[in-house]
């Protein structure tokens, strides 16, 4: 690789971004660099443990593109092509000057019994290198890796012909493998919004599957036909319901069987003796309903008489630490279970779901402690796929904390005065839409590289940040963020931002990712300290197909009425960025001195700016109405 610069400049980078290799200026060659040195993406942080837990063997590539700095490490054959097969990253990161993938010549590759590749040479190694260009491919085989099927690259014709002989498939060139990619169209708006449809309409579903739980006849009244609820527990058939009149109840109990236990409201209350969860569903389709629950056990105690989790994972600590501690109601390898009307007061878990696919949390109120740090999680919600809607979490930890809960979905809920309000770990595929946040560290969080995460038409305010997003293929959307730190922080690649209302925020939009390959378009940018900040990183173009975002009194005009300013807006800049609230920095960023530097900066190399530029901004709000409704609500003068 080029490697000439300045050592001081590259200390402080390497540093600051994990060693990510610099492409420099120097000898004109390209070679492959440490894969652990390069800006990678392409597989998600749960696949890549798993990858290093069994010794596997994923395809990688390296490529050295003409107008970024760094090198780019796909996890991949299919994430490299349909990375340059999206214009988005020409644009951006300039044309591929150097290419190379994985070479499994003479590696003694193999598949294991899970279809994933092993080489023989040195188990848990990685392969050597090959140009692209020069490789050939087997395609189709029975090869796969955590994100799907696999294209295995060899720089040997022989030897691919010999893998797919015993493996099945069918070897291409280059060409073939480019013409064969996936769709940037997966990427679009439209693509995006039906995802979204997708999984409302299976949450949907699985609330009306939920509620019919609630109609199983009575069978046993406590203080009734039993004495305490365990004996009613123990004497009610299958399938019925255990009835809770007014009073106080004894916990701890254990559900062991399909059973709905409904109380009648606050006045019904289960009371555990501080040192343990309450209420434990050990089976599927368990309804604990209309009661309150307190005497949890203190925060995050885990009972290792119910830790199965194998030393080995990866992620032991996290079962431990998460996944094994007190609540008020644990739903423990009980899929298709419901909690609804259900108050819990509790420095622990409000609702533990381990193990409960399909289960639905519906108007719970979590009331944690006043001091996030003595406190857990409203629900967790471990290797499970939940529906959590209409909920108020207050207090504790988290509001709503994943872990390997792909598809979970988040809706219509409030959370306040915690660390984070939704907080999704290791899970991809989730939607949070419609809630609001108020007072947290972060009011919705995704960490981790994950995928497919879309967090819509939520309200965020007085946070730390409002939302920040790590991962790839993520879906911002319709979001309202006001008064916080930071409005939006984008650490993510491949995400769609849009249609959001940043307003009244110390900054706007962060852009954290050094890979910039986010859309981020058709925005309203109001009232702002700072529109947005990049803190690291190459120039990131924030307009797509000739239309931006509306910054509230960019300068400029419409002069061809297509509702786009007729100068580029430089949000990240030391006028630009500074004109919805510095006095005078308006009028400056029309004088011609500024208009002479930005034609400069154009045409003379070396001189362009790195951080956020919007080459199509818009004239009016993207959502007039939301706008005005934010203005009137606050007092601020239209622009």
């Amino acid at each position: 690789m080029r490697a000439s610069y300045a050592l001081g400049t590259a200390a402080l980078l390497l540093a600051l971004t994990g060693s990510a290799m610099l492409v420099g200026a120097g000898t004109g060659g390209y070679e492959p660099v440490p894969f652990r040195d390069t800006i990678t993406t392409g597989l998600t942080d749960t696949a890549v443990q798993q990858v290093r837990d069994t010794n596997a063997s994923i395809p990688r590539a390296e490529v050295f593109y003409a107008q970024y700095r760094y090198v780019v490490g796909y996890h991949g054959v299919t994430e490299l092509t349909a990375s340059l097969a999206d214009p988005a990253t020409e644009r951006q990161l300039g044309r591929p000057l150097a290419v190379y993938v994985s070479d499994y010549t003479g590696t003694g590759v193999h598949l294991q019994a899970d279809g994933t590749l092993a080489v023989a040479s040195a188990p848990g190694s990685d392969p050597g290198w090959v140009r692209a260009p020069d490789a050939v491919y087997v395609v189709d085989s029975r090869a796969r890796t955590p994100a799907g099927a696999a294209v295995v690259p060899f720089a040997d014709p022989g030897t691919a012909r010999a893998f797919a002989d015993e493996y099945g498939g069918e070897v291409v060139d280059w060409a073939t493998v480019r013409d064969r990619t996936r769709s940037a169209e997966r990427l679009t708006e439209a693509s995006f919004r039906a995802d979204v449809r997708t999984r409302t309409a299976w949450a949907d579903e699985r609330v009306a599957a939920a509620r019919p739980l609630l109609d199983r006849p009575v069978s046993v009244t406590v203080g009734e036909d039993a004495p305490t609820l365990a004996a009613a527990i123990a004497a009610a058939p299958p399938n019925t319901t255990v009835r809770l009149p007014p009073g106080t109840y004894a916990g701890p109990v254990t559900v062991d069987k399909p059973l709905t236990l409904r109380g009648a409201g606050n006045d019904t209350h289960v009371v555990g003796p501080g040192n343990g969860t309450v209420v434990r569903a050990t089976t599927g389709r368990v309804a604990v309903a209309d009661l309150a629950v307190s005497g949890v056990g203190p925060v995050g105690s885990p009972d290792p008489a119910n830790v199965s989790a194998n030393a080995s994972d990866w992620d032991y600590r996290v079962q431990i630490g998460y996944g094994y501690g007190d609540a008020g109601v644990a739903l423990v390898d009980a899929p298709d279970s419901y909690v609804r009307d259900v108050y819990v007061r509790t420095p622990a878990d409000g609702v533990l779901a381990r193990d409960a696919d399909g289960s639905v949390v519906e108007n719970l109120t979590v009331r944690g402690s006043d001091e996030w740090t003595d406190g857990f999680m409203g629900v967790m919600a471990m290797r499970s796929r939940l529906v959590v809607q209409d909920s108020t979490f207050v207090g504790g930890r988290d509001g709503v904390y994943t872990h390997l809960a792909d598809g979970i979905v988040v809706r219509d809920s409030h959370m306040s005065s915690q660390r984070f309000g939704v907080h999704l770990m290791y899970t991809n595929d989730a939607l949070l839409a419609n809630n609001t946040a108020r007072d947290d560290s972060i009011g919705l969080v995704v960490m981790t590289r994950v995928e497919g995460n879309a967090l819509v038409g939520n309200d965020v305010r007085e946070s730390g940040y409002g939302i920040s997003v790590d991962g790839a293929e993520s879906f911002v959307a319709d979001n309202v963020v006001v008064n916080n730190r930071e409005g939006i922080g984008s650490a993510s690649v491949r995400s769609r931002y849009t249609g959001n209302l940043v307003a009244d925020n110390e900054v706007g939009m962060g852009a954290g990712s050094l890979l910039p390959t986010n859309y981020v378009v058709g925005n309203d940018f109001v009232d702002n300290d700072r529109h947005a900040a990049a803190r690291l990183g190459p120039l990131r173009v924030w307009t797509h197909e000739g239309r931006g975002n509306y910054w509230a009194n960019a300068p400029g005009l419409d002069r061809n009425g297509d509702g786009v300013l007729d100068r580029s807006f430089r949000a990240t800049g030391a006028v630009d960025g500074r004109v919805d609230r510095a006095a005078g920095a308006r009028t400056l960023a029309h004088s011609p001195a500024l208009a002479g530097v930005r034609v400069v900066r154009a045409v003379v190399p070396g001189l362009g700016e790195t951080g956020v530029v919007d080459t199509a901004p818009l004239a009016r709000p993207v959502d007039p109405e939301r706008v005005a409704s934010y203005r009137n609500a606050t007092g601020g003068v239209p622009a």
